[in-house]
């Protein structure tokens, strides 16, 4: 117990109702105690940080004025809810957040009744506390239901359908949109300038009647208002953009003044209709490391506060994402005409340095993944070389214009197609687990997975060079160093890659996890296979092995449905070869959080499980 750190505050607090019980002067010591005990926290487990600690003030306020669960709040993203979570009954369970077993790194709703929408991708917030409201209409005494959206998601159009219908409807729900002039990477986009101009610019001097009548009683919030209001006169129209689309604006105020908030919040309480509250808040608030560089903090492991250096010191190992990155930049070297483009994740897609070497090359395009493969298809009919980096998750959101605007054109467009497979701590929400699967059925579209870091590197090349759209689709893992005799190999349309020769049954292995398959197939005296290629498939060397194997033994990290593994049950049954098929793949289900190695043994993916899958063929008189 000599270890414990006492929060005066908090430690009454137990569940959002508790929050309620408190005098208004304590909330700022409540918000004091909520950022210690985050910045302990995370520095010690890991996990989402500076975005955290920029809503502390403002998730207090929101518990205290708001009757939650009863009211609604759904967290735009969701990696800011760590403090939502602390205050409503989790905050013993902080410390197993991104952990298998422990809390999602995001809102969920089957975790707690305080999580109205589940989230962990950017722009739903206001769809979902549109629909919220909607159903209410009519109710005596509906709930309120507010959906809180940082600047950068509003580079999401989906955002703005969601706001042009609230406003259409006017629907009852107020959007507070946390304005830290940031997401993960720096924001980009006309909308975050418009803001910037709103906040720091010369002129505006009227404050709309009903904006004065909230804020006008509040000292705080009202010198902030019309100082902002003053300085962007001639920039926006006398209405601004939100006004135009139906809501009743106010602001900008102080987001890391919790009085100011209460108060804000409580006299928002009492209108209806569409409203917006604007408040600027500090990314990594409280925590100096993470004020002065809120893109290194964003997301941590363990940490010293103090510094905001790594506790870690094992070495870095080279991941694919490494690979692409070298490679995109000799690339670029060799090519003028290739250009970038990736919807808000340069750090993470490995392009912090392409960015900086080849500027006018180099497309952000923010949160918005449709637009940026659009984008990429206008880029090949202008005669550029088009490489969309993006998140097998996040292409997800795209799938229309892959199709629609590249696949159907012919278009020259590669796809570096990164976390795919389990990803790990973030769950869910950021899996690659369909990509294989919705990819493959596209006509025309070249699909690959590598099995190594010289793989992944010769595929980039092979689909850069190749006329038509194609996808490279690799893991968040360390990438895998292959022997020297196969680094020569060069990558050929459609052709696997024998690794190892054996009898009985063939592995045939889909990319990152043929390493797992190697000590089996040696241990087993089987056949192992490198597919390469999920489409097209090698046909002839398919054909070749089923006549001289019993059984074929699928693996890939994708799932079984419609993944590559389907793809070989389809070509054996179209030949109608003599040889039965196991599929090994992630389960018809969501995998939690946990590590990666964690995730692939629980979808029985582990060198182990792939062993006794082989082992139990290998003893039937009749695999099957």
């Amino acid at each position: 117990m000599k270890n414990k750190t006492f929060y005066p505050i908090l430690d009454t607090i137990n569940s959002s109702q508790d929050v309620h019980t408190l005098k208004n002067e304590q909330l700022t010591a409540l918000s004091d105690d909520v950022r210690q005990f985050l910045i302990k926290t995370v520095a010690k487990n890991g996990g989402h940080f500076g975005s955290n600690l920029g809503v502390v003030e403002l998730t207090v306020a929101l518990h205290y004025i708001f009757d939650l669960p009863t009211d609604k709040v759904v967290w735009d993203v969701g990696h800011q809810a760590y403090p939502h979570k602390i205050l409503s009954g989790r905050k013993d369970q902080l410390q197993t957040i991104r952990q298998q077993g422990g809390l999602s790194p995001f809102p969920k709703r089957s975790e707690s009744i305080y999580d109205a929408f589940g989230t962990g991708h950017s722009s739903t917030s206001i769809s979902a506390a549109v629909g919220m409201a909607l159903a209410h209409r009519g109710e005596k005494e509906p709930p309120c239901v507010i959906a809180v959206i940082g600047d950068g998601a509003l580079t999401g159009g989906m955002a703005f359908e969601a706001l042009d219908h609230a406003g259409d409807a006017g629907a009852n729900v107020l959007v507070i949109l946390n304005d830290n002039r940031m997401s993960i990477s720096p924001n980009v986009g006309a909308m975050t300038k418009y803001l910037t101009r709103l906040i720091s610019s010369p002129s505006y001097t009227k404050l709309r009647s009903k904006g004065r009548d909230v804020l006008g009683k509040i000292p705080n919030a009202k010198e902030m208002a019309m100082r902002v209001e003053e300085q962007a006169k001639g920039l926006v129209t006398p209405s601004t953009l939100f006004e135009e689309m139906g809501f009743e604006y106010f602001g900008p105020v102080d987001g890391n003044d919790v009085d100011t908030l209460t108060e804000i919040l409580r006299n928002l309480k009492q209108l209806r209709g569409p409203r917006l509250l604007h408040i600027v808040t500090k990314k990594g608030k409280g925590c100096v490391p993470a004020e002065k560089d809120a893109l290194a903090l964003h997301a941590v492991s363990s940490f010293d506060p103090t510094t905001g250096k790594k506790n870690s010191s094992s070495i870095k190992q080279v991941t694919y994402t490494d690979i692409f990155s070298a490679w995109i930049i000799d690339q670029a070297k060799e090519d003028e005409q290739l250009h970038v483009v990736t919807p808000a994740m340069c750090e993470g897609s490995g392009l912090a340095k392409f960015h900086n070497t080849f500027p006018q090359r180099f497309h952000d395009v923010g949160i918005a993944e449709q637009h940026a493969v659009t984008f990429a298809a206008g880029l090949a009919c202008e005669g550029k070389k088009p490489v969309v980096a993006i998140y097998s998750t996040f292409l997800q959101r795209a799938y229309d214009q892959v199709i629609h605007d590249v696949a159907i054109q012919n278009l020259d467009v590669l796809f570096a197609i990164d976390r795919a497979g389990p990803v790990g701590p973030d769950g869910a929400t950021h899996a690659g687990s369909f990509d294989l699967s919705f990819l493959r059925c596209i006509p025309g579209m070249v699909v690959m997975a590598p099995s190594s870091g010289e793989e992944c590197k010769a595929m980039l090349t092979f689909g850069y060079d190749y006329n038509g759209p194609v996808a490279v689709r690799y893991p968040r893992d360390e990438a895998m160093e292959e022997k020297k005799k196969c680094k020569e190999e060069k990558i050929a349309l459609g052709i696997a890659r024998v690794v190892r020769q054996g009898q009985k049954i063939a592995i045939l292995s889909f990319g990152a996890l043929l390493d797992k398959c190697h000590s089996v197939a040696q241990s087993a005296d089987v056949t192992l296979v490198d597919m390469r290629f999920v489409k097209p498939l090698d046909e002839k060397l398919l054909c070749a092995l089923a006549s001289t194997h019993d059984h074929f033994v699928t693996v890939e990290d994708n799932a079984i449905m419609g993944g590559a593994g389907s793809s070989v049950d389809e070509f054996i049954m179209r030949e109608d070869l003599s040889v039965t098929v196991t599929n090994l793949g992630l389960p018809d289900r969501y995998l939690s959080h946990g590590t990666r190695a964690e995730l692939l043994r629980d979808a029985e993916l582990d060198e182990d499980n792939i062993s006794h899958t082989v082992q139990s063929l290998l003893m039937s008189e009749d695999p099957i």
